[in-house]
């Protein structure tokens, strides 16, 4: 029979083991896990902005092929950055955190925010990240504009844990395929967002249906969560596109 002093020196040891193996695993694993994240990342990108057949055997190439420019910009719309060299993952616009620039933003402290420059067959694409809050988590995603930087291409959101059949409808098509054509200004000028509608956008006043998709059915706190964040968002980019136009 062993002595409790031996078991404890056994189970310690055994502790000791098993922390360094996962330790070890982890360090291993890192940057796989990295490149992963990055993969994901520059699909979603390329999704918006109307790139079909992405995945992750061509998404790094693809993406380093048609992102002319990655561009940081102060809440003052200047540009801070802009990366225009080979390895675009590694730049700052790549690598910027949205939530810490979003929460900068909300505590009144200076930020910066990224803008992802494609050409795609001649034409000039801006791709924005955006970030905001569903019912249980996170929700996020991507805006692609044209050169005039007011009419939507497409757009790609995903989320942490919103509700499979209601929430998380977000990321299909029948929600996804409502934003191509629609237009973040009014016929003035005046910056408008696209509001994400309960009851749908046919309700509204013809003058804003351009500016408006469908909510979910069933999924009202995530469909306002998606709305809030495209008008958090981008308005924040306001000063730059004043700055452009």
């Amino acid at each position: 029979m062993y002595s409790n002093a031996y078991i404890f020196r056994y189970a310690g040891i055994m502790v000791i083991l098993v922390a360094a193996v996962l330790s070890a695993a982890a360090m291993l694993l890192k940057p796989m896990q990295e490149r992963n994240e990055a993969v994901d990342k520059m699909t979603s990108i390329l999704k918006a902005a109307g790139f079909e057949d992405v995945n992750a055997k061509n998404a790094i190439d693809l993406f380093n092929s048609t992102i002319t420019n990655m561009i940081v910009i102060n809440q003052d719309g200047e540009v801070v950055d802009d990366f225009t060299g080979a390895g675009k993952e590694k730049s700052k616009a790549f690598g910027l955190n949205l939530k810490e620039q979003l929460y900068n933003k909300s505590m009144k402290r200076p930020f910066e925010l990224p803008i992802f420059k494609a050409n795609k067959n001649g034409e000039t694409i801006y791709i924005i990240p955006m970030r905001g809050v569903g019912l249980w988590g996170p929700v996020w995603g991507n805006i692609a504009l044209r050169d005039d930087f007011n009419t939507v291409i497409g757009v790609t959101f995903d989320h942490k844990s919103e509700t499979p059949g209601l929430g998380a409808e977000i990321t299909t098509p029948i929600f996804t395929d409502q934003f191509p054509g629609k237009t973040l200004f009014d016929d003035n000028g005046k910056f408008v967002s696209i509001k994400v509608v309960k009851g749908g956008a046919a309700n509204l006043d013809a003058s804003m249906r351009n500016h408006a998709v469908d909510a979910i059915s069933g999924g009202t706190i995530t469909s306002n969560g998606v709305s809030d964040m495209i008008r958090n968002v981008l308005e924040s980019y306001e000063p730059y596109i004043k700055k452009i136009g």
